[in-house]
C-alpha cells in the first residue's frame, strides 16, 4: 500500500512538472502587428536623395504575424516595408528579407531594423503658403516623424507606427 501511494505521488509530481514545460504556440492575428522600439539617433543632417553624403537613421520595431509569411526571398524584388515622412506624405518602400517560420506553429515574432535616409528640411511660408525645401529654407532646424507599415506575402497590412521626432539640421 505504501509503495502504491508513493508511486501515485511520484507520477503526479512528474505529470505536473511535464505539464509545466508544455508551451502553447502563440495566437497572433493573421495581420502583422508592429510596435515602435527605437531610432538610432534623434538628430540628422538634411540631405537630398541624390546627395553624395546622405545621413540616415536606423529605426527598430518589433513584429508579430499569425500566418508567418513576412518578407520575400532575395530573388524577389517585392517591397513590403512602407514609410513616409509625415510632413509631406510621399511614400517610400523597402524590401523586407524573408523571415523563416519559427517552431511548430506558423506564428512568428521578432525585431526588424530598417535604415531610413535623411531628407530635406521643409518650410511653408505662413503668409503666402508657399513651400521651400532643402538649402533654400529660411530656418536652421526642422522636425520629422516617419510613419511605417509592413505587408506580408498574403497581402495583410499592419498597423501604422510612428517614430519619435527626429531633429533635422537644415543649416549649420
Amino acid at each position: 500500500m505504501k509503495n502504491s501511494v508513493l508511486g501515485i505521488l511520484l507520477l503526479s509530481v512528474f505529470a505536473g512538472i511535464t505539464a509545466q514545460f508544455c508551451v502553447k504556440p502563440p495566437d497572433y492575428p493573421l495581420e502583422p502587428v508592429i510596435e515602435f522600439k527605437s531610432v538610432s539617433t534623434n538628430t540628422m543632417r538634411q540631405s537630398a536623395i541624390a546627395s553624395n553624403d546622405p545621413d540616415s537613421v536606423v529605426v527598430t520595431f518589433s513584429y508579430t504575424d499569425g500566418d508567418g509569411d513576412l518578407g520575400y526571398p532575395d530573388d524577389d524584388p517585392t517591397t513590403s516595408v512602407f514609410f513616409r515622412d509625415q510632413r509631406d506624405q510621399f511614400p517610400s518602400e523597402r524590401k523586407l528579407p524573408f523571415v523563416d517560420p519559427q517552431g511548430a506553429g506558423n506564428g512568428i515574432s521578432g525585431e526588424i531594423s530598417v535604415v531610413l535616409p535623411s531628407t530635406c528640411c521643409i518650410h511653408i511660408d505662413p503668409v503666402e503658403g508657399t513651400k521651400t525645401a532643402c538649402e533654400l529654407v529660411p530656418v536652421t532646424r526642422d522636425t520629422l516623424v516617419y510613419v511605417i507599415t509592413i505587408r506580408d506575402r498574403a497581402g495583410h497590412t499592419s498597423n501604422e507606427i510612428r517614430t519619435s521626432p527626429i531633429l533635422l539640421i537644415c543649416k549649420q
